[in-house]
C-alpha cells in the first residue's frame, strides 16, 4: 500500500466511490441485457422465426 499521507481517507474513499459506480453499471447492463433479451425473444415468438 503506498503512503497517501494527510489524503488518504479522500483517494481511498474516491476509490471506493469508483468501485460502487462501476459495479452498479455492471449490474444495470446485465439486467437490461437480459430485459432486452427476453424482450427479442418475445417477439421472435409471436412472428414465428427461430434463430
Amino acid at each position: 500500500m503506498p503512503d497517501l499521507g494527510k489524503y488518504s481517507a479522500e483517494v481511498l474513499s474516491a476509490y471506493g466511490i469508483s468501485l460502487l459506480l462501476l459495479a452498479v453499471l455492471v449490474v444495470w447492463t446485465l439486467r437490461r441485457g437480459r430485459a432486452a433479451r427476453a424482450t427479442l425473444d418475445a417477439a421472435e415468438k409471436e412472428t414465428g422465426r427461430h434463430g
